[in-house]
């Protein structure tokens, strides 16, 4: 029987290709810079081509080593799913949950979510972690996350995906704006080139684009918000208009503002979405995430739909 790499061997890897330092690997995995080498040495000898360029200065991956590493990733993530399994399946609905969201749902489903879950199931503990989709999806794809709410349509190959609602995006700007107070119907033209934007990273950005095709209107020395809550306080001293999800406007996030939000003609929308790995063990608590979510929502939905809103208190 062929010779198979040990997942100490994979690990050192990993190791080395999150550091690209031998010694501040060694430190992460605890063993000496000469071990951590010897191990990623062996594993060179048995799958055959070089992974790693070594000199006295640099580390750098070979186009071999690069591809074993991402395998690697997917394997120890699949072996603590294994794991992770058989620990539930002997206690189910315990533990630690660690739960990803985009910053555009976190502050508005996560509070609605934990209250419910937390008296449903008070032995089942969380870690949340609020962050760009981009590095959620890498997080669950190495094992660093369970699941995670994100908005499609993103690119999720490889991960298990759970469609919840759709979220229509409202424009939002000063309560005089002749675009909020207008009686007919508006069009994109009609408020585009005064669009502010989330800095790059945020998929809401990209959303936003497509719903008006503004891109190719966008400024060198356009400034760009770090988060909702910042767009807003742009919007609200002047410097233009914003695309606001519906699910942020029902939670109230108008409050305390002189804005107001209108709803569109032919509503952008993005999807709302849970994603886990497709050896997640954790299955029967997405299935719990996401029958809440999508009941919630509906709840949400039957409340009063106005054309414009100022402010709508959560369910």
């Amino acid at each position: 029987m062929r010779a198979l790499p040990s997942l100490r061997q994979l690990r050192y890897l990993i190791a080395l290709a999150e550091h690209l330092h031998f010694t501040k690997a060694a430190e992460s995995c605890f063993v000496t810079q000469s071990t951590l080498s010897a191990g990623i040495k062996e594993l060179e000898e048995l799958l055959g081509p070089a992974l790693v360029e070594r000199d006295r200065h640099s580390v750098q991956f070979t186009e071999a080593g690069s591809l074993v590493v991402a395998r690697a990733r997917e394997l120890i993530a699949a072996t603590e799913d294994l794991v992770e399994e058989a620990r539930v399946l002997a206690a189910p609905m315990q533990g630690i949950l660690r739960l990803g969201a985009i910053p555009t749902i976190a502050p508005f489903l996560l509070p609605p979510l934990l209250t419910e879950l937390r008296s449903a199931e008070p032995d089942l503990k969380f870690a949340l972690r609020e962050d760009m989709t981009a590095n959620l999806l890498d997080r669950l794809r190495s094992g660093h996350l369970d699941l995670a709410l994100i908005a499609l349509p993103v690119d999720v190959s490889g991960l298990q995906v759970k469609p919840l609602f759709e979220d229509e995006l409202w424009l939002v700007g000063p309560m005089q704006d002749p675009a909020l107070k207008a009686r007919h119907e508006i069009r994109p033209n009609d408020w585009s080139d005064r669009l502010l934007l989330l800095e790059e990273g945020h998929c809401l950005r990209e959303h936003a684009l497509a719903a008006c095709a503004a891109r190719d209107k966008l400024r060198a020395d356009e400034i760009a918000a770090t988060s909702l809550f910042t767009l807003l306080q742009m919007v609200e001293s002047g410097l233009g208009l914003a695309l606001i999800p519906e699910l942020a406007i029902r939670a109230g996030i108008l409050t305390g503002n002189t804005l107001r939000a209108r709803a569109l003609p032919q509503a952008p929308t993005r999807e709302i979405a849970l994603v886990s790995r497709k050896t997640n063990p954790r299955a029967t608590e997405a299935a719990l995430i996401a029958d809440f979510l999508m009941r919630w929502r509906k709840r949400q939905k039957a409340l009063p739909r106005k054309r414009t809103m100022h402010s709508v208190a959560a369910d």
